[in-house]
């Protein structure tokens, strides 16, 4: 499968503008032979919402997902972006998974939120989402999620074996994309996908690093602090398949010894 990672700013509080950069970027990404572009957390209106966000959310199958799902068609590519879904009477922090025929694959809630913010906003997910797409099985996370080891090992047991997370990152926290990123793909012996904002929202500014790393904990692809780029790669399985013979965690894990890791 070849992958798009788009790191770029997105257009705050304006979904209209958000749709019409994804289908330039979707457009882009296609003309490359991609066939999954993955884009930022909540990409469609801007991460800092604050009071903003009932004002700019969907629901999971509302206007903003159908147009989407044209794009996708259109351009014959699937589509991973983080958007504010309205559920009532909550709001989500949200990230969809739309195929190439426009099918809506999945819909994950992140499950962790980050910070007094994220948490007067939005309610928790609650679920661990891996779906089958183009010959992969796809582990949705959403950036604070990538940062617990035991949720990262839960998604994998799902049989993911690529993990996408949409992330809006800020300092001081740029060991993340990189020291974490990297040791969530090793030890699960999984493909990473990291898709960051650059810019700045408000009083929050983004630190981009965005990247595609391998198996093998080694980068792929990887971009920098204040580029706006859609990094491109070709997820090989043999590369998921040479590193699980190399590095067997997965087997060799005694998890009837870890039911402490669990507990309050």
């Amino acid at each position: 499968m070849r992958i798009c990672v788009y790191q770029g700013a997105a257009t705050f509080l304006d979904v209209e503008g958000n749709l019409a950069q994804m289908e330039r970027i979707a457009k882009a990404a296609a003309a490359q032979g991609a066939q999954l572009v993955l884009f930022p957390e909540l990409f469609l209106c801007g991460y800092n919402l604050g009071s903003d966000a009932a004002r700019v959310a969907d629901s999971v199958d509302g206007q903003s997902t159908r147009r989407a799902a044209d794009i996708a068609r259109r351009h014959d590519i699937a589509l991973l972006y983080g958007y504010a879904e309205r559920a009532a009477p909550n709001l989500y922090n949200s990230a969809i998974l739309i195929d190439n025929a426009g099918q809506t694959c999945a819909n994950y809630r992140k499950v962790h939120l980050f910070g007094p913010d994220e948490k007067r906003i939005f309610a928790p997910g609650n679920d661990v989402v891996a779906v089958d797409l183009l010959g992969f099985r796809i582990g949705i996370m959403i950036c604070y999620d990538i940062e617990f080891p035991e949720f990262a090992r839960m998604t994998v047991l799902k049989g993911a074996n690529l993990l996408a997370v949409p992330t809006a990152l800020t300092p001081p926290y740029w060991e993340i994309p990189t020291t974490i990123v990297r040791a969530r793909a090793y030890e699960n012996q999984v493909f990473v996908a990291y898709a960051d904002h650059i810019g700045t929202e408000r009083d929050l500014t983004y630190i981009g690093l965005s990247g595609i790393v391998g198996p093998d904990g080694r980068d792929l692809a990887r971009a920098g602090e204040s580029d706006v780029t859609i990094l491109t790669t070709d997820l090989d399985p043999a590369r998921y398949e040479a590193s699980r013979a190399a590095n067997t965690y997965l087997v060799d894990r005694r998890p009837a010894l870890y039911g402490s890791v669990a507990s309050r």
